[in-house]
């Protein structure tokens, strides 16, 4: 579908790496750290039968005085830690140092003009630039930075009128979900008056003169980052209206947990609606836009399966699904006859996974996962076979698609050692030629890649890339930086990572299993990892930190593990039950109470992943493995940095700080705890210098801990 081709880059790449000099510390490791009082509520719920006491309850309300009081002075605690570290001025100096390069996004065309984002460098957003074919000279179309003094609003390109006289562009502020839907004039570069407010997680789907969104109610004051989002809507905008002559398009009041996508396919025939229950599972709909009046007709029933429309030819539709095929595979729906006994296979299921299938030029793409690397296929529309494209080394490709009367296209391929490469493609050839390259400030060549298969709990097999430098000893010091999701389909695959570059450099080592519950091996290994499952996907990081003890890459003093969103709630669950096996910790952002989650904003939309307290059964499993809940007396946790920011509303902030509360109140070493939460951010850093500045703290903090002593090259 049109708005689906568009390749969205937020051209945020953490590219760092540093060196340090160390100095003696004043503050010693093990010293006992004061916190704050927190004090205790008398909160106490029943689950079915089960008495669950919640004594931080009022935590939970961040627009109280009382929690802004203990935020400031949970803060400083951390802060005062941190600033006793003496190089951790030079951490951060050295990761500006290595930031300081050119970055770029792949081109996307819009008729005669292309787009891309660039970052100079340092710059807190990347600009994005526009040129009148690919010999134009580039010129600033839109400079996020010149819009706020912290260089907090974010811009992207969210849809192109069909004529491509108009784009759409979303504009996001302090790193909240929420986005605002304006209008420019491609040509004269000229912003229209039109202004969509409430829009979260939606693009803009052009039909003639206006377009399709989906949009929320306005929340109550102050009420913006933690209430439940309920009730979206899919709308229809004309150019030049006010929004409150927005026409609604599709609703459902009987349902008010679910999300709407409207895309509209290239040819702007049909109309495709997506209709999902939380984060996987989905049904079609379809809507002939030629017939006026016409109504939404169902196209794939739901919700146990995933599918998705990537294009029509002439009056079927091509559809990427996983029924009956859990590696996916691409058939032919007629809508008129969509029973799936109907179906024609284009690409049939194959031992790979089908990841991503795409159009453009008239040809068919399938992008495959074999053992998480990327291998991608050119097909003819019915299917048959062109040829493989070529790909320089293992790693990831992304990219591919484009418009039907396009000649050419672009991919970018990376991987840990290989920094992102821009690559034009020939469609009737399949020849490839660097259109762009990134120069990085050190030599990848200098680190080593492998990818190794360990044994999990259950004796199944799981992969794991490690990425160390050349020449390393294997003697059980290695520093180490253990990271991992494994969940919600997603897949970890190899990318460059420069920001991973002092732990190698100083001997250390990055490991990055692809954990059930990810989409590495399919709907099965998602499956495995998802409710009732969950605690595959923790056995699975134990084992992989198991495996590096055990091959003497590291021990469990100088393992870090680390997590963001639900790989927060990973270093969560590991760390408490087994807090032995670790030496930092670092849950960002992280999903803490399994219990409560699906209260705010967006979580109704993981109970299709985690399941919810609601229901007897899943309450069980979730509060045998639900970090806040499994904090207990008399242990020694990990030294552990947690950290949240004030604007995330997509996992809010509540969850670190009853976590943090709790894990202060009930340690019981030395080991410090400590949360650091940042203001005008969200789930993930906001901008270029809060991101360096996030990650120099941990680096700081890790290395201290574990008392190595990097030094300079």
């Amino acid at each position: 579908m049109r708005e689906k081709k568009m390749v969205i880059y937020g051209v945020l790449i953490l590219a760092m790496s540093l060196v340090f000099v160390f100095s003696a510390c004043k503050q010693k490791v093990g010293e006992k750290i004061i916190y704050p009082q927190t004090k205790k509520v008398d909160q106490v719920d029943d689950y079915f039968g089960t008495k669950v006491a919640d004594p931080y309850r009022w935590l939970e309300d961040d627009n109280s005085e009382e929690t802004k009081k203990w935020v400031e002075e949970q803060n400083k605690v951390t802060f005062a830690f941190l600033e006793k570290i003496p190089y951790r001025e030079k951490i951060r100096q050295r990761l500006k140092d290595i930031y300081n390069y050119p970055r770029m996004s792949q081109p996307i065309r819009a008729g005669e003009y292309y787009f891309f984002y660039k970052n100079d460098g340092l710059q807190n957003q990347s600009v994005i630039y526009i040129q009148k074919g690919l010999d134009g000279q580039p010129e600033v179309f839109i400079d996020p930075n010149q819009l706020s003094p912290d260089g907090t609003i974010r811009i992207n390109l969210a849809g192109f009128s069909p004529d491509f006289r108009y784009v759409a562009i979303s504009r996001s502020e302090a790193g909240s979900d929420w986005s605002e839907i304006r209008v420019m004039e491609i040509a004269t570069r000229q912003e229209l008056p039109d202004r969509i407010q409430w829009v979260k997680f939606s693009g803009a789907s052009w039909y003639k003169d206006g377009f399709f969104y989906s949009g929320y109610d306005k929340p109550a004051p102050g009420e913006e980052l933690k209430a439940r989002n309920e009730y979206q809507k899919v709308f229809y905008h004309k150019l030049g209206q006010p929004q409150e002559k927005d026409v609604l398009v599709y609703e459902d009041k009987e349902h008010p947990l679910r999300y709407f996508n409207l895309g509209v396919t290239e040819d702007q025939k049909y109309a495709i609606l997506e209709v999902s229950a939380g984060t996987s599972g989905n049904e079609l709909y379809w809507r002939d836009l030629s017939q006026k009046n016409s109504s939404f007709k169902l196209l794939i029933p739901g919700f146990a399966n995933d599918s998705e429309v990537i294009d029509n030819l002439g009056d079927k539709f091509l559809v990427r699904t996983n029924i009956d095929a859990p590696n996916y595979r691409l058939v032919l729906v007629d809508p008129k006859h969509p029973a799936k006994e109907n179906w024609k296979d284009i690409l049939s299921e194959k031992s790979e996974v089908l990841t991503a299938a795409v159009t453009a030029g008239g040809y068919l793409f399938g992008i495959y996962l074999q053992d998480a690397h990327t291998r991608v296929y050119q097909y003819t529309p019915e299917g048959n076979f062109i040829r493989e494209v070529e790909l320089p080394a293992i790693g990831t490709a992304s990219g591919f698609g484009g418009w039907r009367d396009d000649k050419f296209i672009f991919y970018t391929f990376n991987s840990f050692n290989y920094p992102p490469t821009i690559y034009k493609y020939d469609l009737a050839t399949g020849k490839s030629e660097i259109f762009a390259r990134q120069e990085v400030k050190f030599n990848p060549e200098d680190f080593e890649v492998k990818q190794v298969f360990y044994t999990s709990k259950d004796g199944t097999k799981v992969p794991m890339f490690i990425v160390h430098k050349k020449g390393l000893v294997l003697n059980g010091k290695n520093p180490t930086f253990l990271t991992g999701y494994g969940g919600f389909n997603i897949s970890l695959l190899p990318a460059f990572n420069p920001s991973i570059v002092p732990i190698l450099e100083n001997g250390g080592v990055f490991a990055q299993p692809n954990l059930r519950g990810g989409g590495e091996y399919g709907e099965n290994w998602h499956r495995a990892g998802m409710l009732q499952n969950k605690q595959n996907v923790f056995d699975d990081f134990i084992a992989a930190a198991e495996y590096l003890i055990k091959e003497k890459y590291t021990s469990p003093k100088y393992l870090a593990i680390s997590g963001a969103s639900n790989g927060g709630l990973l270093v969560g669950a590991v760390m408490t039950q087994r807090p032995e096996l670790f030496g930092v910790a670092f849950p960002a952002v992280g999903v803490m109470d399994m219990l409560r989650f699906h209260k705010f904003t967006v979580g109704w939309g993981w109970v299709v992943e985690y399941g919810s307290s609601d229901n007897e059964e899943q309450f069980r499993y979730l509060y045998k493995y639900s970090p806040l809940h499994n904090i207990r007396d008399g242990v020694c946790y990990p030294a552990t940095l947690i950290t949240t920011a004030d604007h995330d509303d997509r996992v809010v902030p509540a969850h670190s700080f009853k976590f943090a509360a709790t894990l202060q109140e009930k340690q019981a070493c030395n080991n410090p705890v400590l949360i650091r939460i940042e203001t005008r951010s969200g789930h993930g850093s906001s901008n270029i210098t809060k991101a360096i500045d996030e990650l120099t703290d941990k680096y700081a903090f890790m290395f201290y801990i574990m008392g190595v002593k990097p030094v300079y090259k």
